[in-house]
C-alpha cells in the first residue's frame, strides 16, 4: 500500500537539512531503485522552487510499503529525521486516484 510520510521541520533546521541532503537522497534514490516511490520533495517556506534562507517547512515522501508500521520504521532512520530537521512526522495511508 501507499504511504504519505508528512513532515513538518523545526525552526532553523536548515542548516542540518542541508548537511544531512545527501543521506536522505540517497535513501530515497533506494526506494526509487525498487519502484517504490511515487513522488518525494520539501515544501518551500515561501512561494519559490529556491527559498535560499529561508529554508523549507517540511518534506512529502510518497511511497510503497508493506504496512504503516513498515513505513513509519523507514521515516524514523530517515537521516533528516535523526539529524532532528523535523519536528514531527506523520505517516498515513494513501490512495492514489490520479494520474491512473
Amino acid at each position: 500500500m501507499l504511504y504519505a510520510i508528512i513532515c513538518e521541520e523545526m525552526s532553523g533546521a536548515l542548516e542540518r537539512r542541508m548537511a544531512n541532503r545527501p543521506a536522505h537522497v540517497e535513501r530515497l534514490k533506494a526506494l526509487q531503485a525498487e519502484g517504490r516511490l511515487i513522488l518525494a520533495g520539501p515544501h518551500p517556506l515561501i512561494d519559490s522552487e529556491d527559498p535560499g534562507p529561508a529554508g523549507f517547512s517540511g518534506s512529502l515522501i510518497v511511497a510503497e510499503f508493506a504496512s504503516r508500521e513498515a513505513a513509519i520504521a523507514w521515516a524514523s532512520e530517515d537521516p533528516y529525521c535523526l539529524a532532528g530537521v523535523f519536528s514531527a512526522v506523520t505517516v498515513k495511508p494513501f490512495k492514489k486516484v490520479l494520474p491512473a
